[in-house]
């Protein structure tokens, strides 16, 4: 796991919470891959209402549930880590929209694990 401060590449996926990889949620895969790889962080988010490529709108009001809401998966790491994961992207995502962009990482420490740094 790296210990990220300073100029760094944010990967955003966007993809359907309901896509799958091996019988899996695709989004876990993801996570999981990036854990693996040692990237500095992710997260994925639960969207409340979207749509993408298909024009359908998905949304979680109660009058037209969805079983497909959006989901956004964001990673950050230095850009030549963040650049070299992506090809396990292309293994993953059938359908979806990556994003990258250049962001700057400030590194918040809590008080107890600053005094053991």
């Amino acid at each position: 796991m790296t210990k990220l401060t300073g100029p760094a590449l944010r990967l955003t996926v966007f993809i359907g919470e309901s896509d799958t990889w091996r019988h899996k949620p695709l989004f876990s895969e993801i996570v999981h891959r990036a854990h693996h790889a040692g990237l500095a962080g992710a997260s994925v988010f639960r969207g409340v209402e979207g749509y993408g490529a298909s024009s359908h709108i998905h949304t979680t009001r109660l009058l037209s549930l969805s079983e497909d809401l959006p989901v956004a998966i964001v990673i950050v790491d230095a850009a030549d880590r963040i650049r070299a994961f992506l090809p396990q992207l292309d293994e993953l995502v059938g359908e979806g929209l990556v994003i990258l962009d250049e962001v700057e990482v400030i590194r918040y420490v809590g008080r107890s694990a600053r005094a053991t740094e």
